[in-house]
């Protein structure tokens, strides 16, 4: 989605970000990734910790967007934040017990930490404004 603020370097329009809809869409790939990996005794538990994790990070955004006060929305952000990190952790396991979808655990991985650092600078620029 673009917005109509121009980009004080190019003129042209500025992307608009929207962390709902990535974060919504980083939970389906989640999904759809587990949905691929075999569910053998040692994979299953670390496949369903992940899926907890990784769409828990969406859900805690969602309820922040809706917070009665600003010490609930900086709280419900970091909540999403830790599992961010969470969910980069099972991804490591993930790849380690299933080699053969180590790029896919690679990709997923990545978003995982670029949410983390989105979410961190949240924290950091909400914590300025107090």
């Amino acid at each position: 989605m673009a917005n109509d603020q121009p980009n004080p370097n190019t003129g042209n329009p500025k992307p608009k970000y929207d962390l709902e809809s990535r974060t919504l869409v980083f939970s389906k790939n989640i999904i759809d990734f587990a949905k691929k990996l075999p569910q053998d005794l040692i994979a299953k538990p670390l496949i369903s910790q992940l899926v907890r994790a990784g769409t828990s990070i969406g859900a805690n955004y969602c309820e922040a967007d809706e917070a009665n006060s600003k010490k609930d929305f900086i709280n419900k952000i970091a909540i999403s934040k830790k599992e961010t990190k969470e969910t980069k952790y099972w991804l490591k396991i993930i790849a380690h017990t299933i080699p053969s979808f180590h790029a896919e655990t690679n990709s997923l991985f990545k978003e995982a930490q670029e949410l983390n650092l989105i979410l961190a600078a949240i924290i950091r620029n909400s914590n300025k404004n107090k």
